[in-house]
């Protein structure tokens, strides 16, 4: 579905990507995991159209999508939760979570936003709350849900576990089970592998702008290099 070859993108003067390659298949949930500042972030925003790369490819099933602008990317059915869960302070949790379906329309839009409230349960009680008086992981819920509410075919996560409570972190994670079961592919970016769902078809390690591990994620740990990498201890061959 997804096939990244050959990434570069240079941020203000700087290689951030070097040349990455990756892809996610329909269905599948891909992890990208990676220290702070090893690119995690830049490869979702460029996916999703933000950033315009020097070269390589990105394509949706088979159709270059490298340089779209973003918005007629999320017409093509992508969605992405960014790492900052902002939410509209304004507008209730319903109001957040159907934004989508005003802004795209189609058909469909109650059951898409049905959907969501069933990969997150907590939702449909909150319906009525303002966005500005949810807590760090009910935004983080409503920020997943609304980019679902899209009816995505491909969902970019950018740390969907980052700075919550031990508490909230099984709540996310149970709710990627039940997009994965609703046949929706799913590609997040990590920076604590053991975030990961044990559930990923397939991880990808991220250091410094450059792929240094592509495989099961069972087998990273297994690399001494690459395990120095995830646990952030020192540099992959360090």
């Amino acid at each position: 579905m997804l096939a990244v070859r050959d990434l570069v993108v240079d941020i203000g003067g700087s290689r951030v990507l070097r040349g990455i390659s990756c892809e996610v298949g329909a269905g599948e949930l891909v992890a990208l995991v990676g220290r702070n500042g090893a690119g995690k972030t830049t490869t979702l925003r460029t996916i999703m159209g933000f950033r315009r790369p020097a070269s390589g490819s990105i394509a949706l099933d088979g159709a270059e999508i490298a340089g779209l602008r973003p918005y007629r990317i999320a017409r093509l059915r992508v969605g992405y939760a960014p790492e900052e869960s902002e939410v509209f302070g304004a507008l209730s949790v319903a109001e957040n979570i159907a934004l989508p379906t005003w802004a795209f329309g189609g058909a469909g839009g109650a059951e898409r936003i049905a959907a969501a409230y069933r990969v997150f349960p907590r939702l449909a009680r909150l319906r009525e709350r303002g966005g500005a008086a949810l807590s760090g992981g009910e935004r983080k819920m409503v920020s997943i849900a609304r980019a679902l509410a899209l009816g995505p075919k491909l969902l970019l996560l950018d740390e969907p576990t980052e700075g919550l409570s031990p508490a909230i972190v099984p709540s996310i994670v149970e709710g990627l089970a039940a997009i994965r079961a609703f046949g929706h592919a799913v590609f997040m970016a990590e920076s604590n592998v053991h975030h990961v769902p044990e559930f990923a078809d397939r991880l990808y390690v991220l250091e410094r702008g450059e792929i240094i591990f592509a495989g099961p994620p069972g087998l990273a740990m297994r690399d001494p290099a690459v395990a120095r990498v995830i646990a952030g201890t020192g540099p992959a061959g360090g």
